[in-house]
């Protein structure tokens, strides 16, 4: 998996309170099948259920573990809804588009919530809201427009703005306001996806471990993916990787950035209610975003800081500590037991990359919000292979433009853009 072995997943609060999971075997023969799936986090997973469900044969490969990407490392934000604002959108695509695409995004919750409840999968889920902090004043303008896009005009009446006296009361940091969605909450992401994979096996799905995809490539009969010297002949496949495709498809990978965030748990606070009163989900207005949540022993998850090297930082700990004392002062010296890292993918959009070329469909670039977008766009490649592509070309008809540069050059023009960013927050 390369860099993102490095990240101190085995050091991670998620992975010492994950349910037992059973070792998986690693693809030992030539395999052929309706469809092939690369990738074994929560897109990869939805697909490979919701292909089984359908009476297709399915193999999915995995190069690690299940869950062992971001789909297991992140900080279990359920935030409902795209990267991309209401009001952005509206003024993008038009009033009738815009709905239509977050009608579609906003089934991602009733979607996971129904996957949880059907599967019995315990996540620690936790429906009690996500809070968006205003790090500025004049972040306010914009929460309240959003507010009032959403609620009148996109039929999402589940938001509302809250005053720095009220956020205040929520969270005990100094925010200037706050836009807080109700439907919001957070989970075990982890816990989440193996109990994905559990019942993507039921259905008849065959999932491998440590079976690397090396290369993908077309045949007359349909697609080939290679594990080292073995085979899995399909009718069509799908790229589920994100930011773990490792050059499989070039033309895929131009479109999204691989990002590293680091997260943080300290020990259990003594009252956990007095840093979030209702434990919602919480993150800020940064460009580089602050966002954290508790966990069910009473820890702060806490992820935050900007990184411009591909390589981790030598103590996760140390880097994210000063961002969670800036944000908490009251925590100055608490103890972290946990600390760990893992690979996102933005793209320049910030709205997911769905698209398919050939008997190819891939699905990644969730930017973010991958914690429900990505059973979304699973279920959604499974109808585009079955040629229901209608729900699947919403996001499709909105591939984001390439990173400039090529693979050479993105990550440092984009260093350069994360820089002038950080910068804005800091003024």
């Amino acid at each position: 998996m390369g860099f993102n072995d490095q990240l101190g997943m085995a050091n991670s609060w998620y992975a010492e309170t994950a349910t037992p999971a059973p070792s998986r075997p690693s693809l030992t023969e030539d395999r052929e099948v309706d469809l092939v799936i690369v990738g074994g986090g929560c897109t990869g997973l939805s697909a490979a259920l919701h292909a089984a469900e359908r009476g297709m044969s399915v193999v999915l490969l995995e190069g690690g573990r299940i869950g062992w990407g971001a789909s297991g490392r992140n900080g279990g934000q359920m935030i409902p809804g795209l990267r991309k604002s209401a009001v952005e959108l509206r003024e993008a695509l038009g009033l009738d588009r815009a709905r239509a695409l977050l009608d579609l995004a906003f089934e991602a919750r009733s979607l996971v919530l129904e996957l949880i409840a059907r599967h019995a999968i315990d996540c620690d889920l936790r429906l009690t809201g996500h809070i968006l902090g205003a790090a500025k004043a004049s972040d306010l303008r914009w929460m309240e427009a959003e507010a009032e896009c959403l609620g009148g005009q996109m039929a999402y009446p589940h938001v509302e703005v809250l005053s720095a006296a009220q956020t205040r009361a929520e969270v005990a940091t100094e925010y200037h306001g706050a836009l807080v969605d109700r439907l919001g909450g957070h989970m075990h992401p982890l816990n989440y996806a193996l109990g994905m994979a559990q019942a993507a096996e039921a259905a008849g799905a065959a999932i491998f471990e440590d079976s690397p995809a090396m290369a993908i490539g077309e045949t007359s009969a349909g697609v080939e993916v290679s594990v080292g010297q073995l085979r899995v002949r399909a009718k069509q496949a799908m790229l589920a990787g994100d930011a773990l495709l490792h050059g499989i498809d070039a033309a895929v990978e131009r479109r999204i950035m691989p990002v590293a965030n680091y997260l943080v748990a300290t020990a259990p606070l003594a009252d956990p209610a007095a840093i979030i009163a209702h434990d919602q989900a919480v993150s800020d207005s940064r460009f580089v975003v602050n966002y954290y949540r508790l966990s069910r022993d009473g820890r702060l998850i806490f992820g935050g800081g900007e990184r411009y090297s591909p390589d981790p930082p030598a103590d996760i700990a140390a880097f994210v500590r000063p961002h969670l004392e800036r944000v908490f002062p009251q925590l100055s010296g608490v103890r972290i037991d946990h600390a760990w890292g893992g690979l996102v993918s933005i793209t320049r959009s910030r709205l997911p990359h769905l698209g398919r070329h050939g008997e190819v469909v891939f699905a990644h670039g969730y930017s973010g919000q991958g914690v429900l977008l990505s059973t979304l766009a699973g279920r959604l490649a499974v109808e585009a292979v079955c040629c229901d592509v209608d729900r699947f070309a919403r996001f499709a008809s909105l591939a984001p433009p390439p990173f400039p540069g090529g693979e050479a050059l993105r990550g440092p023009l984009h260093t350069m853009g994360m820089l002038w960013y950080a910068l804005r927050d800091r003024l």
